[in-house]
């Protein structure tokens, strides 16, 4: 089994004028996220708004990027929605395209009992040979039981990680500490180091299309046990993430991507197009970062 362990952009998803994906602009992120040396990429999760896609849709990112990485990079492909059946063919389709890993989140909107997620997952790890990553966000779906869910079903071999996108650090060191090793992602970009101080294996996110080299700074430094520079660096990189948070994160990366070169279009709808002043700050941040 492949060494997991690193960092990995959240794949964003550019789109057109009339909403259709943006085929060729995604092949230029892809290319610039191999090219900058992340580990891999972490595609069609929430930063890519797979909520937002039909299933086709989404089976056509991932086979595209699957294309276009070409084996240079792991690909971890997410599955996860609402309904079971969905997610175990998209699952299978990872397989087909060449995944490294397949991860989900919790099935949203209805309160699912702990069960149900149990048996949601399983029948996503027994859908593929693929390994599986287990992704915990409480603050979208607003489970808390991922913990104890995870230990119950530690056993099957072929639940290897948990993606962390929660500020509970307490959580992510006792996921890091069950009764069998598992990779453990911290989630939120600017909490990256602390994430890695309680045992994190890596990081997945979406600054990290734009700003990946520094992000692996911050990497690299604690690893090789450089804390104050890892510090300076995650510093540099939340000065930039505190000015894109008034404006919408997603819609100030999608902006700072294509002052960049990168097409990207506008997020979906319900989304809103991104003010005036938030593209006048995302210049700035671009002329900050060159």
């Amino acid at each position: 089994m492949k060494d997991f362990k690193g960092i990995y952009a959240a794949l964003l998803t550019p789109f057109n004028e009339d909403g259709t994906i943006n085929f060729d602009s995604l092949k230029l992120l892809v290319e610039r996220n191999i090219e900058v040396g992340l580990t891999g990429m972490y595609v069609c999760g929430s930063t890519g708004e797979s909520v937002m896609m039909s299933e086709e849709e989404r089976i056509s990112i991932l086979k595209f990027v699957s294309e276009v990485n070409a084996g240079r990079t792991i690909l971890i492909a997410h599955v996860g929605t609402i309904s079971t059946d969905s997610a175990v063919r998209m699952a299978k389709k990872a397989e087909e395209f060449g995944y490294d890993a397949v991860s989900a989140v919790v099935p949203f909107y209805f309160s699912f009992s702990s069960e149900a997620i149990k048996g949601y997952y399983k029948d996503i790890l027994n859908a593929t040979e693929l390994p599986m990553i287990i992704y915990n966000f409480p603050g979208a779906n607003g489970f808390g039981g991922m913990l104890e869910l995870v230990e119950e079903m530690i056993d099957n071999p072929k639940l290897v990680g948990v993606k962390h996108t929660s500020a509970n650090l307490f959580d992510l060191e006792r996921f890091k500490n069950l009764s069998k090793p598992l990779v453990v992602y911290n989630g939120f970009d600017e909490m990256l180091i602390g994430g890695l101080s309680m045992g994190a294996d890596g990081g997945i996110g979406s600054t990290y299309n734009f700003m990946g080299s520094l992000i692996l700074d911050i990497y690299n430094a604690f690893n090789r046990g450089d804390i104050k520079s890892a510090q300076e660096y995650q510093t540099k990189a939340n000065r930039i993430i505190d000015r894109m948070i008034p404006y919408g994160v997603f819609a100030m990366e999608k902006a700072i991507l294509t002052l960049q070169g990168i097409p990207m279009g506008n997020c979906r709808k319900p989304f809103l197009p991104l003010s005036e002043a938030g593209w006048e700050e995302a210049k700035r941040i671009v002329e900050e970062l060159k």
